[in-house]
């Protein structure tokens, strides 16, 4: 488990935006690739590029698996291998029973003591990296957000600034200096969930009527890539997770802006007719309007965003069209119906949501 890397497949990672948000975005996510990473090729989404204090913890304690168990391999294996070189069948070689040894104190407790060992030195290991991660002490300044798994994406409330979001986390860098680490207060609406961020914190379950909770402290500005790691139906392998990492003045700055309405552009009107009167609205919630619906993601600021369907789609106009007039040609099983509106109608809504910054 310490061990694996985790890779999201390469239909699952979107296509970034064309817009200069999005390629920013992207370069400062590759600029903040541990040299290991880069060293071994690892994908953007390895354990073995740690951008945080829980990942610094999960990363040394892989390390230390990693080296027992090559331990353990090298001298096995050695051993085997002296074996069958120097017992390998020869000519003239005469096949004749060894001496029989019955029974051997120092043997039985080698293999007894020495196993017992490394059972003990790796729990010790595990429950000291989960010690300290669970017992950090949380400074003044750190962000609260509530995370809900929902089938299949993920909501995200900040209830001290009043703001809230899907899909995409924004977060603010923490330094030693100032150390702004976020708290994730986790639950889920439907089933099992597992919010994981690899090279940020380990897996977290998001479970149904129980509170779980992480913190991360991102060292580094640039997009930090996860998944749901839990199998919580036929789109689990899409809901998928995005987290930017911020300079505290930049997150400062998206959060104003989250917090305020959703700005009504004149000219997309009839769009918003559209929304209000189907069941658009009984679903999302559009700042600013009558559109109070909770069982979707918010839409308040979606243009702002680089994805949809969880982080699955780039966000385009031709890829929303498509997806509001039928979810399922991008993600088969997902839970918003087809809306399956008039063409004219279905225009006039994608205009109006592209507005919503």
């Amino acid at each position: 488990m310490f061990l694996g890397v985790f890779r999201l497949s390469v239909e699952n990672l979107p296509a970034l935006s064309q817009s200069d948000h999005g390629l920013a975005t992207w370069r400062n996510g590759l600029h903040c690739i541990h040299p290991l990473s880069l060293a071994l090729d690892q994908p953007p989404t390895s354990i073995f590029a740690p951008q945080a204090t829980p990942a610094h913890y999960i990363f040394g304690l892989s390390m230390l698996v990693l080296a027992i168990c090559a331990t353990i391999f090298l001298v096995v294996g050695g051993l085997l291998l002296y074996v069958l070189i120097r017992f390998r069948h020869r000519r003239g070689f005469t096949v004749r029973e060894p001496a029989q040894i019955y029974g051997s104190t120092q043997v039985e407790l080698s293999w007894t003591v020495i196993p017992i060992l490394v059972v003990v030195v790796l729990f010790l290991a595990t429950a000291r990296v989960i010690f300290v991660t669970q017992a950090a002490p949380r400074p003044q300044n750190s962000l609260d957000v509530v995370v809900i798994g929902h089938q299949y994406w993920w909501e995200f409330r900040y209830p001290k600034l009043d703001v809230v979001t899907a899909n995409e986390l924004h977060i603010p860098v923490s330094s030693p200096d100032d150390p702004m680490p976020t708290y994730l207060t986790m639950s889920s609406a439907d089933t099992d969930h597992s919010f994981w961020v690899p090279r940020l914190a380990g897996k977290m379950d998001v479970i149904p009527n129980k509170v779980n909770t992480m913190w991360i402290d991102p060292e580094k500005a640039g997009l930090y890539l996860g998944q749901c790691a839990q199998y919580c139906g036929v789109e689990h392998a899409k809901m998928l997770i995005r987290v930017y990492a911020d300079s505290p003045s930049d997150f400062t700055k998206w959060a104003a802006w989250q917090a305020q309405p959703a700005i009504q552009d004149p000219s997309t009107a009839e769009g918003r007719l559209v929304f209000e009167r189907n069941a658009c609205a009984n679903c999302h919630t559009v700042s600013g309007t009558p559109a109070k619906g909770l069982f979707g993601p918010d839409l308040s600021h979606m243009a702002s965003r680089a994805t949809i369907a969880s982080g699955s789609v780039p966000l385009t106009e031709a890829n929303l069209r498509a997806w509001i007039d039928n979810p399922d040609q991008f993600k088969p099983g997902a839970l918003m119906p087809a809306m399956h509106l008039s063409p004219h109608d279905l225009d006039a809504v994608t205009r109006y949501l592209l507005t919503l910054r």
